[in-house]
């Protein structure tokens, strides 16, 4: 069984996330820790991990958290050792596609589907390296050139 992480932030990215059927791979599952996810480790136990909550709208304390948040994924990543990283983005996923990179492991990012004519900040910083980028709306082909479009997640 490949092994896949599956990552992204909490709230409507995790929501996406959690539309997709996890118990082909030898999966887990990380997200931002926060009240909110308490049912994540309830449900998914020893395959949920989590990282630091941040927002941008305290800078300077989010630099911090996108510091820590950076090297627990580098920890993770060694931990356990996935093949494949699925996102739905945003903040939180982006470190660990590029730790993914570096190890040699596959990056397939889901770019929202609150996103229908621009650009994330998130989605322009993986689109480089990943090995498939899907969109959710057949126009945002025209953005991502290279992107797939498979349809809605919901």
């Amino acid at each position: 069984m490949t092994k896949v992480m599956f990552i992204s932030s909490m709230g409507g990215h995790l929501s996406e996330l959690m539309q997709l059927d996890f118990d082909k791979y030898d999966y887990s599952i990380v997200t931002e820790k926060t009240d909110a996810s308490k049912a994540i480790k309830e449900k998914y136990d020893d395959k949920a991990y989590f990282l630091l909550y941040g927002t941008r709208r305290t800078p300077i304390i989010y630099f911090f958290i996108l510091l820590i948040n950076f090297f627990k994924s580098l920890a993770l990543f060694i931990k356990l050792k996935p093949k494949v990283i699925v996102t739905t983005g945003t903040h939180t996923a982006v470190p660990m596609c590029y730790i993914a990179k570096i190890f040699g492991s596959k990056v397939i990012w889901i770019e929202t589907f609150a996103n229908e004519n621009s650009k994330t900040l998130a989605g322009r910083l993986v689109y480089p390296i990943a090995d498939t980028f899907v969109v959710q709306w057949e126009e945002m082909k025209k953005i991502y050139p290279k992107a797939k479009y498979w349809g809605w997640i919901y």
